[in-house]
């Protein structure tokens, strides 16, 4: 059992612009080995809100991730036949979920054009939009990898394009590497990024930004010489300089072959076991996204339902005006409260036409 730890804590207040008193916090943290909930109590020397101290409660443990996670660690733990974990986000707090799960990579995927904008297709989402959702991630993950998607339509035309996409992906969406999809086609868009100092992740197999091409989510790899293909394609991206390859909707056999090919590791989506880590759309295996579910996604938790019935059960209370109740209210000092409800006394009588009483907040 780790014992309860005291500190002080040193804060300056302020509300709106005004600076207010330093005050002396007290937190004693309750840490237990049995239990991942950690019981925080904050009391102030002084308060200045008419609500007293309350006891926080936090669920998560903090983020099994000792270290920043780089390129280099993530090949060691390919080398060693541990798994790769990776969880896409397109947000701030899905950031935070990740890392405090202990996603070793996190990746800002052009998926979040349907998961969390709306759109059809992952083709729609621009490279400013992306950007933005970059930022946030980052700004919730401190240790993790990020990675980010090229949108469709930045890279394909030139290495010139694609080079100037990546750079503002890095410099704008404070990432770490961005991803590509495509086989020998983007070798050398691929070499190029590389080559200007930004790390690329290959994608190959389905690949939605070519969905229209693909007829539609189809698994890739099913004959022989498709097989052979992707195989080539792998190996094509490894000698282009890409620190890993996504391998998605490929069969199992495919994909287990590939990644004892190839020097870099493989994510799986879609692709069996044998990978060397796997990836997940954090809204599906969520259930946050519901109009489809991939075949290859297993759904960890239903948050969507959860979340309407929340939702629904605030809407009820609402309505039944049960809510707010005085545990969500702040209060007046009586001194206060009883010159107040004179005030109020008094305007209703002026709009009664009644007379008034003098009465000045002095007396």
């Amino acid at each position: 059992m780790i014992q309860p730890t005291a500190m002080i804590v040193s804060a300056t207040l302020r509300q709106s612009a005004r600076p207010l008193a330093s005050v002396a916090i007290r937190v004693t943290c309750t840490l237990s080995t049995t239990s991942a909930a950690r019981r925080i109590t904050v009391a102030p020397a002084r308060s200045y809100s008419s609500r007293p101290p309350v006891e926080a409660v936090a669920s998560y443990p903090p983020s099994p991730l000792k270290k920043k996670i780089t390129i280099q660690a993530l090949q060691s733990v390919a080398r060693k036949g541990d798994k790769i974990t990776m969880i896409t986000a397109h947000d701030y707090p899905t950031s935070l979920w990740a890392e405090r799960a202990g996603a070793e990579t996190i990746l800002v995927g052009d998926s979040l054009a349907m998961v969390a904008l709306g759109y059809d297709s992952t083709v729609s989402i621009t490279l400013d939009e992306m950007l933005h959702h970059c930022r946030a991630v980052a700004r919730g993950s401190k240790r993790a990898f990020l990675i980010a998607d090229l949108p469709f339509g930045t890279y394909e035309a030139c290495s010139k394009d694609a080079i100037q996409a990546a750079q503002r992906v890095v410099k704008e969406g404070n990432m770490e590497a961005v991803k590509i999809e495509g086989g020998k086609d983007m070798a050398e868009t691929a070499r190029a990024i590389v080559r200007s100092g930004i790390p690329v992740l290959g994608h190959i197999g389905l690949t939605p930004q070519r969905l229209a091409m693909l007829g539609g989510f189809r698994v890739q790899g099913k004959s022989s010489a498709s097989a052979k293909v992707l195989v080539e394609d792998a190996l094509a991206l490894q000698d282009a300089g890409c620190f890993a390859v996504v391998l998605e909707a490929v069969p199992a056999p495919v994909a287990e072959y590939i990644t004892r090919q190839l020097r870099i590791p493989t994510i799986g989506i879609g692709a069996g076991a044998g990978c060397s880590g796997q990836v997940l759309v954090q809204q599906d295996m969520l259930s946050i996204f519901d109009r489809f579910v991939p075949k290859f996604c297993k759904q960890y938790a239903n948050m969507s339902e959860t979340a309407v019935e929340a939702l629904a059960n605030y809407c009820r209370e609402v309505k039944a005006g049960t809510f707010p109740a005085v545990e969500h209210t702040y209060p007046m000092p009586a001194e206060e409260l009883a010159k107040f409800e004179a005030f109020t006394a008094a305007n209703d009588r002026a709009a009664a036409g009644a007379p008034t009483t003098d009465r000045t907040d002095s007396e």
